[in-house]
């Protein structure tokens, strides 16, 4: 029985006035194609798309608009003039250790005596620790900038400032209360009104870096260096794609396709990359694994010291084990979503849930995150994945759209030891002793922001298609909507009446993805493209069944050839012409 109705829902974008479509595309000159896809992005007029596509440093934000940045700049003038030592302390994660490698970098060009801490994940857990503090004060700190982390960590910084240690904290995550540090940068400070409110931890510490640098009309040229780091965090952090970031990516992606430095090349070579040019899919498909996978594994510090080295002789050294540590967190990645799968068959009421929660003491508390993410794409219902440690369950959840995760742990925060993060991703910790308390006011709140009704998992469409439409110049133009990301998504496009062209099949190491050579009843033109684990639909295929198909269009590139070809997203059996 062939399936004829794809497992989602095919959404198209909201209509948009074809007056608005056609007066854009007269005023810029362009396909009413490209005029309907700026219109989706808020761009309606000549000022925005020459903004958007033609992205520059100018328009990066004032850094003192941010609140706290005066004092931050002034601290770190005294730390220089003074020599005092300064530590800089960041999560484990690819935005905490970027932030780290970044500012540690930045401070040593200064000639500051300067450190670097990342937490233990198993021992501290995340955020700004009390070891932290501690051992700053121990060994002759004098300052502190914390990076990816320290807005919801009062007790400690108050801590390190009775050891007579400074804290800056540079950190993008949602404010219930501003800690009592020495200054406090983070755009979501419900005092600050800088414009720019989607910065990753690394993007605020390298505004503290631009405050610094033109305070003391020193040269903004010196600082470009950093963004390939910037770029990597945004892209590993899943920020939205618009506004300031997406000016800090576009540069940091040409600063990465040009001069790679020696973590990233050797990373790079181990993975097998051999592309010329790198998208920001290659960094969250291919360096952001690696880079997580240290602070997962064994220690994120292993991560910092392979993007701060200064040769690609010693990157060739620290590469290899970050790769090890890649396809450690794989294989545990598989074996701990295999057993969470099986801890919810024997959960009767699962089904019928609107949350997914999980534990247990065996698992690594590395991949947990990794695992929720699974099970959301399985159950499409936010999940959370924790792990017993004596008596403490903690670990890491993931959400849909319409559950904001952070607003739901602050409803349930009265059961949690702590808990922290955005709106689709977060952490926690609570005691095992309230966790049917926790499940049950969690399914509870989580029920009621979805309104008591189950969503369905669904693609959204911003056009239908021909194929004659798809020509060289349409996705020249389609390229400059780069880098893409959230609130900037790759478009996605429906074209109806695709039936094989003579070649495709099934491929992959378990046949379980679907190579595409396809054409469009009425239409000459013939597509080449990909399905990932779409297989199911080659036989269809292969019986000349019509089908339509959700995608977007890329570039597949094979031993130095590029050329455009067609990503399905999804795929339904056509229906019948009256």
């Amino acid at each position: 029985m062939y399936r004829r109705e794809s497992q989602k829902l095919w959404l198209e974008h909201p209509a948009v006035s074809q007056k608005k479509v056609d007066e854009l595309s007269e005023q810029l000159k362009v396909n009413p194609l490209i005029a309907n896809l700026l219109i989706h992005r808020g761009i309606s007029d000549f000022e925005k798309a020459q903004a958007f596509f033609r992205p520059s440093l100018g328009q990066l934000h004032d850094p003192f608009l941010m609140k706290d940045m005066g004092k931050a700049v002034e601290r770190l003038t005294t730390a220089v003039h003074e020599k005092h030592r300064v530590l800089v302390y960041g999560d484990y994660d690819v935005d905490g250790t970027t932030a780290v490698s970044v500012m540690y970098s930045f401070l040593l060009s200064l000639g500051i005596d300067a450190d670097y801490y990342i937490p233990d994940r198993y021992v501290e857990g995340y955020g700004f620790s009390e070891l932290g503090a501690s051992f700053a004060a121990e060994n002759a700190f004098q300052l502190i900038i914390t990076l990816d982390c320290g807005i919801k960590d009062a007790k400690n910084i108050a801590f390190a400032a009775e050891k007579g240690v400074d804290v800056i904290v540079c950190d993008h995550h949602n404010v219930e209360s501003v800690p009592p540090a020495f200054a406090v940068l983070n755009p979501k400070r419900p005092d600050c009104e800088y414009p720019y409110k989607g910065l990753c931890g690394c993007g605020v510490g390298f505004k503290l870096i631009q405050g610094f640098v033109e305070y003391h009309n020193m040269p903004l040229n010196d600082i470009w260096q950093y963004l390939d780091l910037v770029a990597i965090s945004i892209g590993a952090d899943i920020v939205p794609l618009t506004g300031e970031n997406r000016v800090l990516a576009y540069f940091g992606l040409k600063r990465l396709n040009e001069v790679k430095r020696p973590g990233i090349m050797a990373m790079l070579q181990h993975a097998g990359m051999q592309k010329n040019e790198l998208s920001i899919e290659d960094v969250v498909f291919v360096l952001a694994p690696r880079i997580n996978a240290a602070g997962r594994i064994f220690s994120g510090r292993r991560a910092v010291e392979l993007l701060v080295s200064a040769d690609i002789e010693s990157a060739q050294i620290l590469s290899p084990k970050l790769e090890e540590n890649n396809k450690t967190r794989r294989l545990l990645d598989k074996e701990i979503t295999v057993e969470a799968l099986e801890q919810l068959i024997l959960q009767e009421s699962h089904s019928g849930a609107f949350t997914t929660v999980v534990h247990s003491e065996k698992w690594h508390k590395g991949v947990v995150g990794i695992v929720a993410s699974r099970l959301v794409e399985t159950f499409y219902k936010p999940a959370i994945v924790l792990v017993n440690i004596e008596g403490v369950l903690s670990g890491s959840a993931r959400s849909i759209p319409g559950v904001d995760l952070f607003d739901a742990l602050t409803s349930c925060s009265d059961l949690l030891l702590k808990y922290g993060g955005h709106s689709m991703a977060a952490g926690l910790s609570l005691d095992i002793l309230n966790l049917p308390a926790f499940e049950k006011k969690f399914e509870l709140v989580v029920a009621q922001m979805l309104n008591n009704e189950k969503p369905d998992p669904f693609i959204q469409y911003e056009s239908e298609v021909n194929f004659d439409q798809l020509t060289p110049k349409f996705y020249r133009v389609l390229r400059q909507f780069a880098p893409f990301g959230p609130e900037n998504m790759r478009p996605v496009f429906l074209a109806r009446g695709i039936v094989d062209a003579g070649y495709s099949r099934e491929v992959g190491k378990e046949g379980g993805h679907l190579k595409l050579h396809v054409s469009q009843e009425g239409n000459e033109n013939i597509f080449e493209g990909i399905g990932f684990g779409l297989s199911v639909w080659a036989e269809i295929l292969k019986e000349k069944k019509s089908v339509d198909i959700a995608f977007c269009i890329d570039e597949n590139e094979w031993q130095g050839n590029v050329r455009m070809q067609i990503v399905v997203k999804d795929i339904r059996l056509s229906e019948p012409m009256d």
